[in-house]
């Protein structure tokens, strides 16, 4: 039935070269290998950085058909959420991993037909023997990008659609979002398929049922989140820090400042995938402003959430709804339970359907019985935990127990006279044993103590008539924990009619722990509110994650405006000169204003992106055998297929991995492509050739970072980076390249000839640029742009009392007048 070794352990998938070839790079289907994309999150805060952040079983199925059409439905059964997604992915799949990204797989589920027959340590037992002749691509690319991820194969009858059709109709909560999320699958055969496949998992391997209307299954639309590919998200450090795993140098670290496992939760999942709906960032934007502004309620806020930091509501009620399919332990399973409803009980209750809730907790369990976790006490809690007088037997059960710990610690008492040893007696999960500190023991232990142990400077030691009482005690507990269990269960069955509300109030204060987070980040670090007109335009930016790296004053702020008339940037510069990092620093920040953050800037305004695509990096890509120029062709065509208008790309130094002149080509026909698309381009490149090559694109605008000259000594060769970014390209006559190369100790006959002749082909660019007819009729188109932008700016976002928003025009409108007078008189 389900895939399985010969002795019936679950197997991960063996890691296999791609089927292309041992030596030849997949050129056709590649994509940039991420393998190690998936970083560490952890965060030094709080404790929530330790606990549960995703443990999803995802099922993911895709269509025999040329459309790539992908069906996934993720559970994780911890947290009682199931996550449905359907979309049309391209041949990199770059869609579908960014959604597993989301959810970060424990265990993936394919059917077995998607494996080929060589699989043979893959195949499912069960299936109807029918094996594909090559494993399917979207298999590889999955094992590529999660190397470390178990991968599963399910017999292909289990995915069914009507089956899983009924599982969402059965186990979807009761609230106001289930008739939509029914009606937002019911159409969609791959990912009711994969419903189907997933929970019949559930129930087999993971002997796990959930009770009717207890999940939060939700259909989760891609077109409401901005799409970040995993390599962006990994080069941009969105998650964690490229060097070291376990730093909080990200935009995870620096903002997770929340109290709750579900407000982390939350946090990593509206940073890997920022929302695009403008109200829902304004509406987030507001609650930060408040609490910003309001000190007071930006303590009673924090008072509120720190009484909740040991709590995961998620994982609370999700314990609650489940339950084993063969149950294995009913004690330990009583067990659980009682110590879940404790801690319901103690949780926040003020929505009317919750304080019925509470009404019925109340009215079953004591209230002056705390959860504790370890110890007797812990055991005690679960014991009295339900009232008096509830069950008759459930009195008489608790009473027999009473008395066997009451003989215990007689027992204990009797010895310690009778040995004139001082003992105590410590709780352990197989019951109790004696212990006593190392220095109050002189010579060896009187006769009759068995199972002896030191542990921390203290010796632990049992004898047959103490595991005697302990079992009578554990038969006592037993039966204690399973009455106990049978009111539980009626109570949850009882609850799970408003299980939604519960969800309700967790998802509410996961959000607002996560705002308040943002607040706390902003009031820290002097961010201010980002505004959203449709134009990228922000004074003094500072990298967020530099920022708190170096020392105060040292991080060299810089401007960003781009907008429909400058939608393509050339930004140039000597190698650290500052290019990589003004290009991160224009993504990261457009990723935090989306999340609804404020930004650290002096002001900023920024355009909502359904897609932030980027290609940073330089490096060889050994795991698949693909050389710098292959990795960069297969990320700028992953780029090219999914770049909309709306879309933000950042492309740092392309085309470095062949010769000059090729790499100045592909570089121009892939920014003519980008400028096509009209989207938001920042182009970092050593290809100055490309100002003039694109001059003739009237969106296209060139920038630079700011080297001074200084005078040559020993200890300097002439250049100050000043990491500023300024507007134009670099001055012809400045060869960067030349003054450090002189780092390299070349002979100087060689830097002199090298200099001769650069400056020689600088001149005769100049003045076939200056002679022609094209830059000027590109200036009268660049003019006549950003006209049209700015005037269509001022109508639809424009604050200004008339007066000044027509002198203002004027202005403009003169400036745009020289420039025409310019060109003509240059005819």
């Amino acid at each position: 039935m389900w895939s399985r070794q010969t002795n019936g352990s679950s197997r991960p998938a063996s890691r296999r070269p791609p089927t292309t070839g041992q030596n030849q790079p997949r050129t056709a289907q590649s994509r940039p290998w991420t393998g190690q994309s998936r970083v560490s999150t952890a965060r030094p805060q709080t404790s929530a950085s330790t606990r549960h952040e995703g443990n999803f079983v995802i099922a993911v199925l895709e269509g025999r058909g040329v459309g790539r059409e992908v069906g996934l439905a993720a559970l994780d059964k911890d947290i009682g959420r199931v996550v449905l997604v359907q979309l049309s992915d391209c041949q990199t799949y770059v869609k579908t991993l960014h959604q597993m990204h989301l959810h970060k797989p424990s265990l993936v589920l394919v059917p077995d037909t998607f494996l080929s027959a060589s699989d043979t340590a893959m195949a499912a037992i069960g299936s109807s023997g029918k094996r594909a002749t090559n494993t399917s691509l979207l298999v590889e690319f999955i094992r590529e990008e999660f190397p470390d991820t178990q991968l599963e194969p399910i017999s292909r009858k289990y995915w069914n659609e009507t089956s899983g059709l009924e599982f969402i109709q059965q186990l979807c909560v009761e609230d106001e979002e289930r008739a939509g999320t029914i009606l937002a699958v019911s159409s969609k055969y791959y990912v009711l398929s994969a419903c189907s496949a997933l929970f019949k998992y559930a129930e087999i391997r993971q002997n796990t049922r959930f009770s009717a209307g207890s999940l939060r299954i939700k259909y989760s639309p891609v077109d409401g989140t901005m799409m970040i590919d995993p390599e962006s998200a990994k080069n941009l450090e969105l998650v964690g820090n490229m060097s070291h795993r376990k730093s909080y140098h990200s935009v995870f670290g620096i903002l997770n400042h929340t109290y709750t496992a579900m407000a982390a939760r939350l946090l990593r999942v509206n940073i890997l995938a920022p929302i695009t709906v403008q109200t829902s960032i304004d509406a987030r934007l507001d609650v930060v402003e408040e609490l910003v502004q309001d000190e007071d309620l930006f303590n009673e806020v924090r008072s509120a959430l720190k009484t909740l930091n040991s709590m995961d509501f998620d994982k609370l009620i999700a314990t609650l709804a489940a339950s084993e399919t063969i149950v294995t332990n009913s004690a330990k399973a009583a067990s659980n339970r009682v110590t879940q409803m404790l801690n319901l009980r103690n949780a926040m209750l003020l929505d009317e359907r919750l304080e019925k809730i509470d009404s019925l907790i109340r009215a079953s369990l004591n209230e002056d019985t705390a959860p504790t976790k370890h110890g007797i006490a812990a055991v005690n809690a679960r014991v009295y935990a339900v009232k008096a007088n509830h069950n008759r037997l459930l009195d008489v059960a608790r009473e027999t127990y009473k008395e066997n710990v009451g003989d215990i610690y007689s027992l204990c008492n009797a010895l310690t006279q009778t040995h004139e040893i001082p003992l105590t007696l410590v709780y352990q999960e197989s019951g109790f044993v004696f212990s006593m500190k190392k220095t109050d023991l002189e010579g060896e232990l009187p006769k009759g103590f068995i199972n002896v142990t030191l542990k921390k400077g203290k010796w632990q030691f049992s004898s047959m008539e103490l595991k005697k009482m302990n079992a009578r005690m554990q038969d006592a507990l037993d039966e204690t924990l399973i009455l106990s269990d049978k009111i539980i269960q009626d109570l949850v069955t009882e609850i799970l009619v408003n299980v939604g509300a519960l969800y309700k109030a967790s998802e509410a204060v996961a959000l607002v722990d996560m705002l308040w987070s943002f607040s706390h980040s902003a009031i820290m670090r002097n961010y201010v509110r980002p505004e959203f007109t449709g134009t990228l335009a922000v004074k003094s930016g500072r990298h967020p994650i530099l920022e708190t790296v170096q020392s105060a004053g040292t991080l060299v702020p810089n401007d960003i405006y781009c907008d429909d008339s400058s939608s393509f940037q050339i930004i140039q510069g000597p190698n650290m000169s500052g290019k990589s990092t003004y290009l991160r620093q224009v993504g990261l920040l457009s990723v935090m204003a989306m999340c609804g953050s404020f930004v650290p800037a002096e002001y900023a305004s920024f355009r909502i992106h359904d897609a932030l695509l980027t290609r940073l990096s330089n490096d060889d890509d050994l795991e698949k055998n693909l050389s710098t120029f292959a990795s960069e062709m297969a990320t700028s065509a992953m780029i090219l297929g999914l770049a909309t208008e709306r879309s933000l790309i950042l492309v740092d130094e392309l085309g470095r991995g062949t010769s000059p002149r090729e790499g100045i080509g592909i570089s121009h026909a892939i920014a003519e492509g980008l400028i096509e698309q009209k989207c938001f381009v920042f182009f970092a490149t050593h290809f100055a050739e490309l100002s003039t090559t694109l001059s003739r694109q009237p969106s296209v605008v060139n920038l630079h970072l700011a080297v001074q000259r200084t005078r040559q000594s020993a200890s300097n060769f002439g250049m100050l980076f000043q990491y500023k970014i300024v507007d134009g390209a670099p001055e012809e006559t400045t060869h960067y390249g030349l003054e450090l190369a002189r780092l390299a100790d070349l002979p100087n006959d060689v830097l002199i000839e090298a200099s001769r002749v650069s400056k020689h082909l600088t001149e005769l660019q100049s003045r076939h640029q200056a002679q022609s007819d094209s830059s000027k009729i590109a200036m009268r188109r660049k003019a006549l742009l950003k006209l049209r932008t700015n005037l269509t700016q001022a109508f639809e976002h424009s604050a200004l009392p008339d007066e000044e928003l027509l002198a203002y025009i004027g202005r403009f409108q003169a400036d745009i007048t020289k420039v025409f007078l310019y060109s003509t008189d240059t005819d």
